[in-house]
């Protein structure tokens, strides 16, 4: 390259004029209408899910005082959510690939903002339960078919762009929720936190329809079977891991139920091994990509959001403050992935994920450490800022790295099926982020006085700042950017050297304006 320049200067050859414009064209490189359209309803139906799951931790001291709800009703208000999302993933994302990505998006937008009206109208704990459960199937139907649209409609050495927009507009979800959530309780009451969802969720339902490409994915039949076993393999695992605190590792239920949910996943993985048309097709686990990441992604959600379930407790009943104080004390973690996550993307796309995603694991272990050494019941919340923001920093550093690394990596045909398997990992993880800090928190301290708080948050936090470090081991398992690129995997056997996408597939793929896409 460097003995190329001199020699067009000196000469009237025609191969500088070819290659100046394609240098100025991929610098100048932009989405298409299509491209831009479906980042941001993909976005916007993600950050309705992500607000949902944190606006609520700020609302339940008036939910509870408003239907006389008693803990256990709590507790269910929020892994009523959590475990019909968590479950549900693989089955709708079989589902998006057999009847259309955009359809099954669509519905699922209907679903939760329907929903959404039904916890707001709700006029007894049971009722908000039940309409939570619905909300997390409509939650369901919209981040794993919401990435599949998305990686199908930017080409792989764009992906990581889009991703890094898609992860900063999770980030905004995550920097307002607990805001928003203390705001609209303390100023108007608690039923607005499920309201805000109808305009935004029912009015992107037109423009979805119209402004989407529909897509399917590999295969037209739904393995049934398969999509049993998975469901009850879930709920069998994640009921054990939400009942832990309240019934007691060593209880039948929370035993019995994991048990029965680890030999249901069992026959899950035999199923698919020899079904003609797997939910889960296990030569993606032959990409290290795929595997390594999906072991990461566990870990870090798992780290973050029992850490987050922790400190709003914290702020209030060790520290004393209110659901809106509380929530603006939590910015200094959502600050940072709403700022670096769209850099950090782009850079994963120059550089590679493995080194942003180690860098941003070490960096969470170290954040999550320092707000375990700083927290007493009488701390300075200046002693707590930096530790939480390092911690924002590591998030936002690997979330869109691990995302690409997992979900770009596969086949297109593939991709409904690694964003389900994805996304159902990361909400394992946090169903797992709450139960294992719980554990340590109750073998420490309690609730009886903010002195008791602290000891059993304390240790909560040191098993947050352990899953994170055991995270950044997992990263080093994932190839480097000369291996990805030099070994394609055999996941991604299907695509042509020619396209990024077979014509067939009904993934339409806008070519970016003024260029062709760079290969690398």
């Amino acid at each position: 390259m460097d003995s190329t320049a001199p020699n067009a200067a000196a000469s009237n050859s025609p191969a500088p004029s070819r290659s100046a414009p394609t240098r100025s064209a991929r610098q100048q490189w932009f989405p298409t209408g299509r491209q831009r359209w479906v980042l941001a309803l993909t976005s916007l139906g993600s950050f309705m899910v992500i607000l949902d799951m944190l606006v609520v931790a700020t609302a339940l001291t008036a939910i509870q005082r408003d239907l006389h709800a008693s803990m256990a009703d709590l507790e269910w208000t929020v892994n009523a959510y959590t475990l019909s999302f968590a479950v549900l993933l693989m089955t709708i994302a079989s589902l998006g690939d057999r009847f259309g990505r955009r359809r099954v998006f669509a519905a699922g937008l209907a679903l939760f903002s329907l929903a959404s009206a039904g916890c707001a109208l709700a006029p007894d704990a049971a009722t908000l339960i039940a309409a939570r459960a619905v909300q997390g199937a409509g939650a369901a139907m919209i981040i794993p078919v919401a990435l599949g649209l998305l990686n199908a409609a930017f080409p792989p050495e764009r992906r990581g762009w889009a991703l890094g927009i898609y992860g900063s507009v999770t980030g905004l979800a995550a920097l307002l929720g607990p805001v928003l959530g203390g705001a609209l309780t303390q100023g108007l009451a608690w039923q607005w936190i499920f309201w805000l969802n109808v305009p935004l969720g029912l009015g992107a339902i037109p423009f979805v329809l119209r402004r989407i490409t529909e897509g399917f994915g590999q295969g037209t039949s739904v393995d049934l079977p398969g999509l049993l076993l998975f469901t009850l393999a879930a709920v069998g695992l994640v009921w054990g891991l939400v009942r832990s605190d309240t019934a007691g590792w060593g209880s039948a239920e929370v035993a019995g139920t994991l048990a029965a949910g680890a030999v249901l996943a069992v026959c899950f993985v035999a199923r698919q091994a020899r079904a003609r048309t797997p939910m889960l097709p296990l030569r993606l686990f032959r990409s290290r990509a795929f595997s390594a990441g999906n072991t990461v992604i566990f870990l870090l959600n798992a780290s973050m959001t029992g850490a987050v379930f922790f400190m709003t407790q914290y702020q209030q009943v060790a520290l004393l403050h209110g659901p809106l104080a509380a929530g603006l004390r939590m910015l200094p973690w959502g600050v940072a992935p709403f700022l670096i996550a769209p850099r950090a993307g782009a850079l994963a796309d120059r550089v590679g994920e493995r080194p942003l995603i180690t860098a941003g694991m070490v960096l969470q272990a170290a954040g999550m450490g320092g707000v375990a050494l700083a927290a007493t019941a009488h701390a300075s919340y200046a002693a707590l800022v930096a530790p939480m923001a390092l911690g924002g920093v590591g998030f936002a550093l690997a979330i869109p790295a691990v995302t690409k690394a997992v979900v770009s990596t596969s086949a297109p045909a593939d991709i409904g099926k690694a964003s389900g398997a994805y996304s159902t990992m990361r909400q394992l993880g946090g169903a797992f982020g709450v139960a294992i800090p719980a554990a340590a928190f109750s073998a420490a301290g309690s609730y009886a006085s903010p002195a008791a708080f602290s000891d059993g948050f304390r240790a909560a936090m040191a098993v947050t700042a352990g899953l994170a470090l055991v995270g950044a081991a997992a990263a080093t398992a994932l190839p480097g950017r000369r291996t990805q690129d030099a070994e394609p995997s055999s996941s991604r056997s299907s695509t042509s050297s020619n396209s990024v996408m077979p014509a067939s597939s009904g993934d339409a793929i806008d070519s970016p304006v003024g260029t062709k896409p760079s290969r690398r």
